[in-house]
This record gives structure tokens, C-alpha cells and sequence, in this order.
């Protein structure tokens, strides 16, 4: 691999303080030192916008495979390996390519990794691509797992890439993914969550008595606020492409159905259909944490919410009452009905080894701070 270009993230005059904590997960600081370290490397080089407050973008490489079905490599095979045994053909990104929905694609990413044994991450797709109903997965060389990277993992990074709703464009670059790296482990036990709520006003409301150790649980709105706004958009089968890099360039109507409130009959989820909802619970997340929704719970139904699960540092805080989440559901196997503050998912408040040198919100030009019921950027806002 070339030399990475240090010009990026030149060396700072002072040795930085420690961190405030030893475990957590990593701040946009400690990101860069990782890429200083070349623990995180790229042939060329790691761009300061790829760095989020808690997280950091991962760029497609020039070539996507396409697959005949989609795979782990277990812990003897490299990706590679299952590449070349369940490869259909290459498809080249450098002037942009059309990935289809219904199809399974691996791209080799930018980055690669060769990280010390105490750090290890968790992969989710951004936003704007969950919203879309792109399913992405990172897979790296012998692991049983997807989105997750061992400690002391050294080696390059892959995508899984599964348009379900539409046919999308992406390019070399295009920034579907974000890893999150921790150091060591942290957890909340449900009394110092509480205390953290009652410190940081997590949710617009009180908690209640449940335990709440696996996560600050999330319900459903479902009426329209003001009076007959849309509740909900669901996706329209047969639609046209999205290009990823169009931001603010697609009519609503074209590509979403908007869903109205039936007083006292809830929402009936129809079996493969993509649902783009919202909580009824306003979110914040204070700036040393980041939070991410579970994102499929079978003892709340049969249905999986939020593809894209990670808060970042920042979300919400300093609104006057949070801000709101934005969930995208699919129903599984059978019609599922949902009813107005029905528990979706929960919430998992996690702490940062140090509060970050960025939030997020309008100074980096974060997209959803002020959302309520929200489609991806790509779309034409009223």
C-alpha cells in the first residue's frame, strides 16, 4: 500500500491530553490519531470530512462484484476468497454505476485497518442511506460476523450492498458506511442511565419503571401533527434511479406514498414493503455520547427498525425539546399492525473516551438535527 499523505491530519504542536475516560468509544480526535498512527490507512489518504464526531465514512473502492448470494468467509477464508467463488461479474465505479434493487454487490473499500488489540468497531449505514432502504453490511477477512471488527484486526475492509427499495447510483467514494471503534467496553446498568437522563433529559419524558438496562425503549407516532399532515411514506414499487451524490433533486411523489392517520386502527405493515416513520419520543444526545437504536427486537414484533442505528454526539442537544428519530421498518413474513406508542426499539446511550472536537448539528452540515417526520436529503424538501 502507498504511502498515506500526512498532510491531512499534520501533527499537533503540543501532545494532546489524555483522555477523560479509559473506555469508551473513539471521538473525532482520537480518529485522527489512529490515522496518524496508520492504524486507519488509504492509498490516498483519509479526508477531514470522512471524520464524524463519533465515527468515520467509508469510501468505495473503484470495483463492485456482483454475487449470487449474499455471505460471511468464516474464520479460515478471506473475502476475497468468496468473491472468486461466488463472483457473477465486475462492475466499474470510477464514472458511476448503477447498483439494482434485489441484487447482492461486495465492494472492496478505501480504507484498510491494522489496529492495536484494545480497539475494535461496529459498522451501520449513514442516514441517508438507511433511509433509502440500502442495505449495507461491512465484512472484513476470517470473522462470523457482520459489522464488527476484532481487536487487532489488520487487513481490508469490504461492503455488502443491497438496494431493497430502489436502484441506486453510486461512484468510487460514495460514503455508504461509517465504522465506530471502541476501546475497551462500557455499558449503563438502568440506575445510571436514569441518572444520566435525569442529568441530560435523554427523551421528552419521564421514564417509567422497566429496567432499563438493554436501552430507553422507543414508541411510535402515529398521529398527524399539524392535522392532516402525512403520518408516514411508504415506497412505491416501481420507481426511477436515485444517484447518490444528488442532494435536494428528487420529487417526493415520485418515489414515497404518503401515509394519513386512521383514528383508532392503526397502521397495518404489509410483508417486504419499506416504511419511513417517526418517534413519538424527541432524542438527545449529550456531547460526550453517542447512542444507537437496536435495531431488531423479535419480543416487539416481527419487524426491524432503523437500518441506520448510530446517534452521534451532539443529536438533538441544545434543541428546546431534542429531536426526533427517524425510523425506517420492514414488516417480516406476515401483516403487522402498529398502534400509536407502540415500543419499536430502544435506545443504547454509550460514553465517549473524551467529548469530541466536533458535534453534531449545522456547523459540520449534519442533515436531520432539527427532523421530524423526514425523508433522506436527496429528496426536495416542502
Amino acid at each position: 500500500m502507498s504511502e498515506q499523505p500526512q498532510a491531512l491530519f499534520p501533527a499537533t504542536p503540543e501532545a494532546p491530553a489524555g483522555p477523560r475516560h479509559d473506555t469508551g468509544i473513539l471521538p473525532s480526535q482520537a480518529i485522527r490519531e489512529l490515522v496518524r498512527s496508520r492504524e486507519i490507512q488509504a492509498a490516498a489518504g483519509i479526508a477531514e470530512e470522512q471524520v464524524q464526531p463519533s465515527s468515520l465514512d467509508l469510501r468505495l473502492g473503484a470495483t463492485a462484484y456482483r454475487v449470487n448470494a449474499s455471505f460471511l468467509p468464516g474464520p479460515r477464508a478471506t473475502v476475497r476468497d468468496k468473491i472468486d467463488a461466488f463472483g457473477m461479474h465486475e462492475i466499474d465505479l470510477c464514472d458511476g454505476a448503477v447498483l439494482e434493487k434485489g441484487c447482492v454487490y461486495i465492494v472492496p473499500l478505501q480504507e484498510h485497518l491494522a489496529l492495536s488489540s484494545r480497539i475494535y468497531g461496529l459498522a451501520n449505514p449513514k442516514s441517508s442511506i438507511g433511509r433509502l432502504d440500502v442495505f449495507t453490511r461491512l465484512i472484513i477477512d476470517r470473522t462470523a460476523e457482520f459489522d464488527r471488527v476484532r481487536g487487532g484486526y489488520e487487513g481490508p475492509l469490504y461492503v455488502e450492498v443491497s438496494p431493497r427499495a430502489f436502484s441506486v447510483v453510486v461512484r468510487e467514494g460514495s460514503r455508504l458506511n461509517q465504522l465506530r471503534l471502541r476501546r475497551g467496553s462500557h455499558s449503563y446498568s438502568d440506575s445510571a442511565l436514569r441518572r444520566l437522563h435525569e442529568q441530560a433529559g435523554l427523551i421528552d419524558k419521564e421514564l417509567g419503571g422497566e429496567d432499563l438496562s438493554s436501552g430507553i425503549p422507543l414508541t411510535i407516532d402515529l398521529p398527524s401533527e399539524p392535522p392532516g399532515a402525512p403520518i408516514g411514506f411508504k415506497a412505491r414499487p416501481h420507481t426511477g434511479l436515485i444517484d447518490l451524490d444528488r442532494i435536494g433533486h428528487y420529487d417526493v411523489e415520485d418515489y414515497w406514498e404518503p401515509i394519513y392517520a386512521r383514528p383508532k386502527q392503526g397502521l397495518i405493515l404489509n410483508p417486504g414493503d419499506f416504511y419511513i416513520l417517526a418517534s413519538k419520543e424527541a432524542v438527545t444526545v449529550p456531547p460526550d455520547h453517542a447512542a444507537e437504536m437496536v435495531a431488531y427486537d423479535t419480543l416487539v414484533g416481527e419487524f426491524r427498525v432503523h437500518y441506520a442505528g448510530f446517534f452521534d454526539p451532539g443529536f438533538g442537544h441544545g434543541e428546546s425539546a431534542g429531536t426526533r428519530a427517524v425510523l425506517e421498518v420492514r414488516s417480516h413474513e406476515v401483516p403487522f399492525v402498529l398502534e400509536d406508542g407502540q415500543v419499536v426499539g430502544r435506545l443504547v446511550y454509550e460514553r465517549l473516551l473524551d467529548v469530541p472536537d466536533k458535534l453534531y448539528g449545522q456547523a459540520i452540515g449534519s442533515s436531520y438535527q432539527k427532523q421530524g417526520l423526514q425523508l433522506s436529503k436527496h429528496f426536495r424538501r416542502g
